[in-house]
């Protein structure tokens, strides 16, 4: 169901509640106020009819009793008065009237007592009865009964109830159409704000949506999708460039192997050079089948599917386990290298050594020869253990800073050939770190690039 049409109906049904509700109210005001008129009239006449039985003396005055009371009924259409006995003897009597028993028998208290009832016609009357003693000493009380028909405020009542449903018919009918108006005018923002987002395609994912254009309830709405597009703006930018890095990386050995597969087999060749060119394929096999695995673990962390062991792991000895690997590089280029302080961590040691080795290898591959590296670990806080990684060098421009740790990103791209990574070192140490929980930063100035490691204290 669409929101409008459920606005549309709840602003029908919320005017037929209080038209209905008012109806009541007003029905039950009117039939109040008939009631009151009605007791108001029956009372009078009661105390007249309740006067003039008083007045009787003696018995003989009891035939002059009918005439007096039905001289005070002239004038008063609808109205019947019954005077019985205890004994069931009729004193007086309207033409036609006819009460029902509940009302005259059995009325032992000088109060009114009230009812309402249907004659045998089907005419609907509203009475009242009391005792009324008369003046004749030792005479028993007598019973006075005084109704009026109360068809009339039936028909009123009745043409005010049919008068009031096709109100609120008609009213349900027109404030839902007038809601739906007001529905449709106030989605028109929505509206708009889908036939924006319908034109945002993979081409056009810097568009945005104009928050300034929308009601304010919509505001945060129109935010929160322009964040949200320019986080896919962003990813997509991420996986276009991905994309053609990847190809790239993976042409240079692909064609390295088609090249020399082609110059072999133009002509025969010794055991020798096929030794050789063989070789050389297998150096560029392994460089593939290091890209793949890399690309592979960079896989199963977006995926959460790198779950690290745990124990105890002493980062100094693994910096200077990884130290050993590169001490003839470092010696070959003049590098110094030095590891400081002291931590312990609870992680997977594979997946810690190899972090630690990117980085290093990172280092070594840019310091400058002559250049120092250092590595130094400490305790920051209760919770966490901090290993730095600073190497001497040219300093990174603040621009390349935050996306160092991105896949295939390098610095220097006039030497990206050069070396002997694919560029997915930083960013495998970045899931690695992700992977136990922790984090990575770096910071680059006055010559000297730093690269920290947030591990969790063990």
């Amino acid at each position: 169901m669409s929101l409008t049409l459920r606005l549309t109906l709840l602003f029908a049904a919320a005017s037929t509640t209080v038209l209905l509700l008012l109806g009541y109210l007003i029905a039950n005001s009117v039939e109040k106020h008939f009631e009151e008129q009605d007791m108001e009239g029956l009372s009078g006449k009661l105390e007249l009819a309740q006067y003039t039985l008083e007045k009787v003396r003696f018995k003989t005055d009891l035939a002059t009793l009918p005439l007096q009371l039905a001289d005070s009924l002239v004038g008063h259409h609808g109205l019947a008065m019954l005077v019985v006995t205890p004994g069931g003897e009729t004193l007086f009597a309207t033409h036609g009237a006819s009460f029902p028993t509940g009302l005259t028998h059995a009325v032992r208290s000088k109060d009114p007592r009230t009812l309402v009832w249907r004659t045998a016609d089907g005419h609907p009357y509203r009475g009242i009865s009391k005792l009324a003693s008369t003046g004749i000493r030792g005479a028993p009380d007598a019973v006075i009964a005084v109704g009026t028909d109360i068809s009339e405020h039936e028909h009123f009542m009745a043409a005010f109830k049919t008068t009031l449903s096709m109100v609120v018919v008609l009213a349900a009918i027109l404030t839902g159409f007038l809601g739906w108006i007001a529905a449709r005018r106030g989605l028109a923002p929505l509206r708009s704000m889908r036939r924006e987002v319908e034109g945002i395609t993979a081409r056009r994912l810097d568009a945005r949506l104009s928050a300034a254009s929308v009601p304010v309830e919509l505001a945060e709405l129109a935010e929160t999708l322009n964040i949200m597009l320019a986080r896919l703006e962003e990813s997509f930018q991420r996986l276009s460039n991905f994309s053609s890095d990847l190809a790239h990386e993976l042409r240079t050995p692909v064609s390295n192997l088609l090249t020399q597969t082609q110059v072999t087999l133009s002509k025969a060749r010794t055991a020798h050079e096929y030794g050789e060119i063989l070789a050389s394929n297998a150096e560029e096999f392994e460089r593939l089948a290091r890209i793949i695995g890399d690309m592979l673990f960079l896989a199963k962390s977006d995926n959460a599917l790198v779950i690290p062991t745990r124990e105890p792991v002493d980062l100094i000895d693994e910096v200077r386990s990884v130290f050993e690997f590169y001490e003839a590089l470092s010696e070959e280029n003049g590098l110094q290298m030095a590891v400081s302080g002291a931590g312990q961590i609870l992680g997977d040691r594979l997946m810690v050594r190899r972090a630690i080795s990117n980085l290093l290898s990172n280092a070594v591959r840019h310091t400058c020869p002559g250049g120092r590296i250092a590595v130094h670990v400490e305790e920051a806080g209760a919770s966490h253990v901090v290993l730095c990684v600073e190497n001497s060098g040219d300093t990174v421009p603040p621009e390349h800073l935050r996306r160092l740790f991105e896949r295939f990103y390098r610095v220097d791209f006039s030497r990206r050939r050069q070396s002997d990574g694919a560029g997915l070192g930083l960013a495998i140490t970045g899931s690695i770190l992700r992977a136990h929980g922790g984090d990575t930063s770096v910071s680059s100035e006055n010559g000297t690039t730093s690269f920290c490691l947030r591990f969790l204290a063990g």
